[in-house]
């Protein structure tokens, strides 16, 4: 074919896929980019695995959401509780968790009194939790509260951990705590944690 055969070819298949209507060309050069299947934001659409293949670099949470008294026997918080940590714990609790939990950890997030007041975790109870069944919740969700387990990576959540035990201690702080939330820039002089606050967490 000649080079003005080719051009006169490419000439005639721009005319021919022009339309009056733009949003309907005559001739879609691309359909599956022009006609892609649509997906709600809330969905989730991931690819099997080939068949035979290995994963790597992947950690798999060997508990379910029923095991939380098993995981608060077993697991063990390797995240030590330095400033470096508890601020990343702190940008992460300000991003996923205040919005329902509060500032202060006792259950007064800005949801509310939209939706249901969640459980304080401030309480005697909460603070008796081990670090696991804390990190479990953050995990697999418990009761209205989704799992956080595809926003926070196993790092993340145990650093969040930490921040929380920092708020707890904060409501009953003692001089060398005062000076750790200082550094972190948090001030409970103006009012008290709520630590009475109604506690709903069912023991599994």
């Amino acid at each position: 074919m000649s080079a003005g055969s080719k051009f006169s070819f490419i000439a005639l298949f721009f005319v021919l896929a022009c339309s009056r209507e733009k949003s309907k060309p005559m001739l879609e050069y691309m359909p599956n980019m022009a006609h892609s299947p649509a997906v709600k934001a809330q969905e989730r659409t991931m690819f099997l695995p080939v068949a035979g293949s290995v994963p790597r670099n992947v950690e798999y949470y060997p508990y379910q959401i029923g095991d939380t008294l098993k995981a608060a026997a077993e697991l063990r918080n390797p995240m030590p509780a330095t400033l470096e940590i508890l601020q990343a714990g702190q940008k992460s609790f300000n991003t996923f968790c205040i919005v329902c939990h509060g500032a202060k950890g006792d259950g007064r997030g800005y949801i509310i009194p939209k939706f249901p007041q969640p459980p304080s975790l401030l309480t005697d109870r909460v603070r008796d939790w081990p670090d696991g069944r804390i990190f479990h919740n953050i995990t697999r969700g418990q009761q209205t509260m989704p799992s956080y387990a595809y926003q926070l990576d196993p790092a993340q959540r145990w650093a969040v951990v930490n921040y929380v035990r920092v708020l707890q201690r904060a409501a009953r702080p003692t001089p060398e705590d005062l000076k750790q939330l200082k550094a972190l820039g948090i001030d409970f002089s103006e009012d008290e944690p709520d630590t009475s606050a109604p506690n709903v967490w069912p023991e599994r």
